[in-house]
């Protein structure tokens, strides 16, 4: 990565999606709500469409997903299963725009394209290694009803919304990466310290 700035906004979109997980995650899973991945797997796509259209380089949104899920990690409870999720929708939607996101025209379609792609192949890549590979207890007791729930009709949910947010987040992150002003030292700077506040944000509050 030729300028650091770019890594700092990077961060600073790594770090966002990791307090949403610790934050609205556990809040979701806590009330119950339904489908409550659905809800948290928009919201990362719509943080790796904007990291995608600000640094459109292949390897980008791994790397924000595995911050992310550093983040989750240190910051709440250790539930592996929700971390490895984080890790492979990064995983999915590094894969995805790299082969489908490159710079040229119609980015809506393949925005569009992309965030579809994303939902499942994401989504199926969790179910199959939490179920087959990892073994996990809550994946195994139910098995292959749970894997095609979570494939074709949470992934359809997701697939859904990324439709319009994927191309939507590509569009912003390109206009971030337009503004010579945003790529101000003192821009940077800023940005780091409010990484810093987020990262210790909620080990003071909780």
């Amino acid at each position: 990565m030729k300028r650091p700035w770019q890594l700092v906004w990077l961060l600073f979109f790594a770090s966002l999606w990791g307090l949403s997980e610790v934050l609205a995650g556990e809040g979701f899973y806590a009330l119950n709500v339904p489908y409550a991945s659905v809800f948290l797997t928009v919201w990362a796509l719509v943080i790796l469409s904007l990291g995608r259209g600000f640094l459109n380089k292949p390897g980008t949104s791994t790397l924000i997903g595995c911050v992310a899920a550093l983040y989750r990690m240190v910051n709440a409870a250790p539930f592996f299963c929700h971390i490895w999720g984080i890790v492979f929708i990064g995983m999915a939607f590094d894969l995805a725009s790299s082969l489908l996101m490159k710079e040229g025209r119609k980015f809506f379609l393949k925005g569009s394209l992309t965030g579809i792609t994303s939902a499942y192949l994401g989504n199926a890549l969790f179910a199959l290694v939490m179920t087959w590979i990892l073994r996990n207890e809550y994946w195994t007791a139910t098995g292959l009803p749970k894997v095609l729930d979570h494939v074709f009709i949470s992934g359809s949910l997701v697939a859904a919304a990324a439709f319009g947010v994927v191309p939507l987040g590509y569009w912003l992150g390109r206009k971030v990466d337009g503004l010579p002003s945003l790529r101000a030292r003192w821009v940077y700077s800023t940005l780091s310290l409010l990484v810093l506040g987020i990262w210790t944000l909620v080990r003071i509050v909780r």
